[in-house]
């Protein structure tokens, strides 16, 4: 087989040729309100929350919740978009808000409350955005000279703590987080912040995932970004379980990251049995445009660079000793969720929620997600698809020399560092992006093209695992993976019966579909990995955030228990309910649920826990 063929093939898989692939308004059929996605209401993001619910509120239940189901469904998310008479321009700059779905016996009860930053504080008293997030510039200060400005780079405190992406639980306690180091306390039964946490102040690392790993034991690992002597590394923190969580908090590994001024983006990693693993994909925060972003007052998202013909790099990390054991390529994609991890039979598995590149980060902008019914490639550029990369251990391979140069001269592997490809930051910046389209039916990205039998050409498929198309081959600078597509479906905030499989072997997993384009756009799935099959529960007009798997009290199987949703209804009128859904995790069919009508909008949240002894 050729370069050119494998290359072709590989873009047929990712769909990624940009300029063959241009999106054709007359096929997207507009309906009657000029709307090319009219199953999918926009609003649900779009929404802030006026008045906290401070005092928890009675529901209407109907259908039957469990009565062994106790404890409080804790959701995280964006909580206001405006600040005075400002708006933020990022999904992920929006005032933190924590929601609460308190269950017992039955009945339900709802809450919410702002986590309560300095960043919000400071953003109240001034009534303005004082401190710069992710996708949003602060007003400038006029007393702030360009030496203050300087200096401040070096501040943690300076930074933002607006920690509205997900819950964890240190020991009995549970933290906000973000991908900043802070991390804020807060009480799961009133939901009032009783504490912030900088974690540089006992390790020394200048940030740190939303999405740690906390293990059946109590002990949390998250991943952060060290600067060492040498440039910015990985670090891998460990947070022994016990009274001093964060005092005994120690780095367990390190890992020099591929690029010395480019560490990359990272907002979760993947842990089993004996390793840790790390997915350096090719988005990356530069540096020198860090430090030109505070001195000019920019919004830190202009500090990303995609590097689209560099691949994503898999890590392994012996958790025994802290060392690298191997590394592998693939072609370049973006993510931001791991769905799970595992080892099994010489082989690590990496299941991932993945994007061909990271676009879908400028749909989250205000003006793109305001504008999106009017914008055709907005489904393509939100489409990923979850894809399984398996790593062989310890593998060699026959490859002949000259099928190593066959290899070696794809895009992926040893070219020179191309010109970075720098993120857009508007919807009227997206004509020119990809988007597929066969007689107005959507058409997946990552739909399975014929495989190509590399081993004809002389090279071997290291991957002996069995009921899998994943692939990894021998080139000149390693081990080049081709990962095989779990489902049909875009899936995001994936989530398993975490107590007992996560790092483990596992079947199941759970999501919300991130296809705004789907005939529901607010469907549940659920994925059998093993089958690579899917069941659905989707309603008109409801969306529920990410499904969270309780199980039963002695569970049979892994999907014997119920899945948890917080779920609002799209349209303007219907911006005051909130809801929770119970499903039976087996059949995907409605249990109970719970319906809440509120003295202001509910904004749709992100990311949760569910915390058994907060009743």
């Amino acid at each position: 087989m050729s370069a050119r063929v494998f290359k072709s093939f590989m873009r047929d898989f990712f769909a990624v040729n940009y300029d063959e692939q241009k999106a054709d308004p007359e096929a997207m059929r507009l309906d009657g309100n000029g709307r090319y996605y009219p199953n999918c209401s926009s609003d649900v993001w779009l929404r802030s929350c006026e008045r906290e619910i401070v005092e928890p509120i009675e529901g209407h239940a109907s259908g039957h919740i469990p009565g062994w189901l106790n404890g409080s469904l804790l959701r995280n998310g964006p909580g206001s978009w405006k600040v005075g008479d400002m708006s933020f321009g990022h999904l992920f700059d929006c005032s933190a808000l924590l929601h609460r779905f308190a269950i017992k016996n039955g009945r339900v009860t709802y809450q919410n409350r702002f986590v309560d930053t300095q960043t919000l504080q400071k953003n109240r008293a001034a009534q303005r955005i004082v401190v710069t997030e992710f996708g949003t510039a602060a007003v400038p200060d006029p007393c702030h000279s360009i030496f203050d400005k300087f200096s401040a780079i070096f501040k943690p405190d300076n930074g933002t703590d607006n920690s509205m992406i997900s819950i964890y639980p240190f020991g009995d306690q549970y933290y906000t987080f973000t991908e900043t180091p802070f991390m804020h306390r807060i009480n799961p039964c009133t939901l009032a912040t009783e504490a912030r946490i900088c974690t540089s102040d006992f390790v020394g690392i200048i940030n740190h995932t939303s999405h740690p790993h906390v293990l059946p034991s109590g002990t949390v690992y998250n991943l952060g970004t060290s600067m060492t002597k040498s440039g910015p590394a990985y670090a891998i923190i460990c947070f022994p379980n016990g009274q001093h969580m964060f005092e005994d908090a120690h780095v367990v590994a390190t890992l020099p990251c591929r690029w010395k001024l480019h560490p990359g983006y990272m907002h979760t990693f993947g842990l089993t049995e004996h390793y840790f693993v790390i997915v350096e994909q090719p988005l990356s925060v530069s540096l020198t445009e860090y430090i030109k972003a505070q001195l000019s007052n920019q919004h830190l998202a202009a500090c990303l660079k995609w590097y689209e013909d560099k691949p994503t790099l898999f890590h392994l990390i012996e958790r025994s000793s802290g060392k690298l054991v191997q590394s592998y390529e693939s072609e370049a994609f973006f993510y931001l969720h791991i769905i799970n991890a595992y080892e099994q039979d010489g082989h690590v598995v990496v299941d991932i929620c993945s994007y061909k590149n990271p676009d879908m980060i400028n749909c989250m902008y205000l003006e793109a997600i305001a504008n999106m019914q009017t914008n055709p490639n907005y489904a393509q550029l939100f489409r990923g698809r979850p894809l399984r990369f398996v790593l062989p251990l310890g593998a060699s391979s026959s490859c002949s020399a000259s099928k190593r140069r066959l290899v070696k001269s794809l895009s992926l592997v040893g070219l020179a560092t191309p010109p970075p490809t720098r993120l857009k930051h508007s919807a009227s910046q997206y004509a020119d992006i990809t988007y597929m389209a066969t007689n107005g039916k959507q058409q997946s990205p990552y739909k399975e093209s014929k495989r190509a039998r590399y081993d004809e050409d002389g090279c071997v498929n290291l991957v002996t695992l069995q009921n899998t198309q994943a692939e990894a081959y021998q080139g000149a600078t390693g081990i080049f993976v081709r990962p095989e597509m779990l489902c049909d479906w875009g899936c995001e905030t994936p989530r398993i019966y975490y107590e007992r499989h996560m790092g483990k072997n596992y079947r199941y997993f759970y999501a919300i579909s991130s296809d705004v384009d789907a005939q529901n756009p607010g469907t549940l799935i659920k994925v059998d990995v093993v089958s690579k099959t899917c069941k659905t529960w989707c309603e008109d007009n409801v969306y529920p955030s990410e499904p969270i798997f309780v199980p039963s009290p002695e569970p049979q199987s892994e999907d014997d228990g119920v899945i948890l949703a917080s779920m609002v209804v799209g349209g303007g009128l219907n911006d005051c309910y909130v809801g929770l859904i119970v499903l039976c995790a087996k059949t995907m069919t409605e249990l109970g649920r719970c319906d809440f009508h509120t003295n202001g909008p509910v904004p749709k949240c992100l990311h949760g826990w569910f915390a058994p002894n907060a009743v």
